[in-house]
């Protein structure tokens, strides 16, 4: 089963694909947003091309766990995603994932101009990884194990 992770901001959307088993997620493009219209034909494209099942969004809540204007926009966006492509979209708490990601590209040494390039699709990563994650704990590859 494979999801398509979103990082949806003002300007751009971050994609990430999981692999076939739902265990990783892997970075994959960065959408420059221009209507819904053209964005949605983009993730479109997107879930043929990966043979996606599902969308995680991140859901931008405030640090004490509310809800502004940011997540108000996202849910909207989640509306017209479901109603447009019809595949499930879970929602994912995204706090400190482009914190994260930000992180993650320092100190890999990237140049400035390049983390500007990657930071949305590695923040998606970020927030594809952690709703796998939670939906395949680490202690369960070893369930297999008659030692355990």
């Amino acid at each position: 089963m494979r999801a398509l992770g979103l990082d949806y901001g003002t300007k751009t959307i971050g994609v990430a694909v999981s692999d076939g088993l739902g265990l990783t997620a892997q970075t994959v493009t960065t959408i420059r947003r221009t209507s819904l219209k053209a964005d949605l034909a983009a993730l479109g494209g997107l879930v043929r091309e990966y043979e996606a099942e599902r969308f995680v969004v991140g859901l931008p809540l405030n640090m004490d766990g509310s809800e502004g204007p940011r997540a108000e926009a996202t849910r909207k966006f989640v509306d017209a995603l479901t109603q447009t492509l019809g595949l499930p979209v879970e929602l994912w708490d995204e706090r400190l994932s482009t914190v994260a990601a930000q992180r993650t590209l320092l100190e890999a040494d990237l140049s400035r101009a390049k983390r500007r390039e990657v930071i949305d699709q590695m923040a998606a990563q970020f927030i594809l990884q952690g709703w796998l994650d939670a939906r395949h704990p680490a202690h369960e590859a070893y369930d297999d194990d008659p030692e355990t």
